[in-house]
């Protein structure tokens, strides 16, 4: 292979050194990743707004559902768009698009006078949630050096869960302290026009993505950004590497939709980043994210208490969210997901055991369903969560990234979709046992799908991880170990 990021040890770039552009590096990641934390407070909303909404707008079961997953339907449909938006417009055009959506979004459901404007503000936060889950991870890993691409685009997820943390919070004082008042579920979705403003106003001063500019042949502004985050020799190292690898594709053709179809180890690179996004929605941790109050009711607490205790699933996945970056630069990816899915599948299995053993009415059943739902969101954020969307900002190469990254997430959605759609009715089918079972086994079935089908990619630079995609290297390695 001519290009110099082959070998499997890794890239031949400078090594960093300390100074001024890691402040830099850490400012747009904070800034980019109000995004993360809109998606966060956007999706945890609902967890808490949920009963006083039906009952100042008369909801159903059904339409309950509706309300939930018109938002996650609609985020599917904006991960794909602003993929490919992304790719075209570039990562912070499309990041400020996305910021008036949010506040827009918010807007029309503060204000919504019934059902049907407030399905049509869920859609519009729906768009820009999804947009983010896309965007906003590729952003931050092509801002990276590689050494910490890792903990630095895993910061969206920490701030995904820290978002979906502050709504809990913020249910459960605005709730418990102002809950007699009309309209009191109004309050909680405004809080979130104040990160929207916030990430609008600190877009407009960061820079664009360096290998988004290199795609468009645009080098000069490429160093230059480059320059402002990493060492001065590191930074035209970088930009040589990423430039003749952008070439050598136009040169091969190997770029559009075409390219996907027609190589296969492309095609599978997509297969691989539907399947991990899939299985990451089918371990049920956003119907938990999203409904908790009603498992924790079906497991006998009362609602007030339910809406207290459902705090603590939040709480553990911030803590859990805080290791996990720690360990991102320093455990392989996929040692990392088979470690999440085993504990998440073992918790499933317990959760429905429990729910079995511990009839409704047993003083004990509500705390301990309580105490494995923490432990099985704490399993799920350390080792599950940002892992995936670390990897699916980096497996795709250059000219592939936002259609893959898009693909992936809509099918995510999708699932997520499903799930938060009609969980709900499935609780009230089958009960906690029969639908934590079914997560169980879903969970093997995504072990066996890791074991056999994922690569690894930490401790190599995107191109080099681009160049093994392209040539099926990286799966080469994968079956040797």
């Amino acid at each position: 292979m001519s290009h110099s990021q082959s070998s499997e040890s890794g890239p031949n770039l400078p090594p960093l050194t300390a100074g001024p552009y890691r402040k830099r590096l850490g400012l747009i990641a904070l800034v980019a990743t109000f995004g993360g934390l809109l998606f966060g407070y956007d999706t945890g909303v609902i967890n808490g707004a949920l009963n006083p909404m039906t009952e100042e707008l008369g909801l159903t079961p059904f339409t309950e559902g509706v309300v939930t997953s018109s938002l996650v339907f609609a985020a599917a449909v904006g991960a794909l768009v602003c993929g490919r938006v992304s790719d075209a417009w570039g990562r912070r055009k499309t990041i400020l698009l996305l910021a008036m959506f949010f506040f827009v979004g918010a807007m029309v459901v503060v204000f919504t006078p019934n059902y049907e404007v407030l399905v049509g503000g869920r859609i519009l936060l729906g768009l820009a949630v999804g947009g983010a889950s896309t965007v906003v991870p590729v952003f931050l890993a092509e801002m990276a050096p590689y050494e910490i691409r890792g903990s630095i685009a895993g910061r969206n997820e920490l701030a995904i869960v820290i978002g979906q943390l502050s709504a809990f919070v913020i249910n459960a004082i605005i709730g418990n302290v102002w809950g007699h008042i009309d309209h009191v579920w109004r309050f909680m979705f405004a809080i979130c026009a104040i990160p929207a403003a916030a990430l609008f106003i600190g877009m407009l001063r960061m820079p664009e993505s360096p290998r988004w500019l290199v795609e468009k042949g645009r080098f000069a502004e490429a160093l230059e950004v480059l320059k402002t985050v990493r060492p001065a020799e590191r930074a035209q190292a970088e930009l040589d590497d990423v430039q003749s690898l952008a070439e050598e594709e136009r040169e091969a053709h190997t770029v559009g939709i075409r390219s996907i179809l027609t190589n296969k180890w492309l095609f599978r690179t997509l297969l691989v980043g539907i399947g991990l996004g899939i299985a990451q929605q089918l371990t049920g941790i956003n119907s938990i994210m999203y409904y908790g109050q009603i498992v924790l009711i079906e497991s006998g607490f009362d609602k007030s208490a339910a809406l207290i205790a459902n705090i603590a699933p939040g709480v553990i996945a911030v803590i859990g969210g805080i290791i996990a970056l720690w360990m991102m630069d320093r455990i392989d990816r996929r040692k990392t997901f088979l470690i999440g899915l085993t504990l998440t599948t073992i918790s499933h299995v317990l959760i429905g055991f429990s729910s079995m053993m511990l009839p409704p009415g047993n003083p004990l059943r509500p705390y301990v369903i309580l105490l494995l739902v923490v432990i099985f969101v704490g399993s799920m954020q350390t080792f599950l969560n940002i892992a995936v969307w670390v990897y699916l900002s980096e497996i795709f190469p250059l000219h592939m990234r936002g259609i893959g990254i898009g693909i992936s997430v809509l099918m995510l959605w999708i699932t997520n979709g499903f799930l938060s759609l009609y969980f709900p009715s499935l609780v009230a089918g089958v009960g906690i046992t029969g639908t934590f079972f079914l997560f169980a086994g879903v969970g093997v079935l995504a072990l066996i799908f890791v074991a056999t089908q994922v690569p690894e990619t930490r401790g190599r630079t995107l191109e080099a991880v681009e160049e093994g995609v392209t040539t099926g290297a990286l799966y080469t390695i994968r079956s040797k170990r």
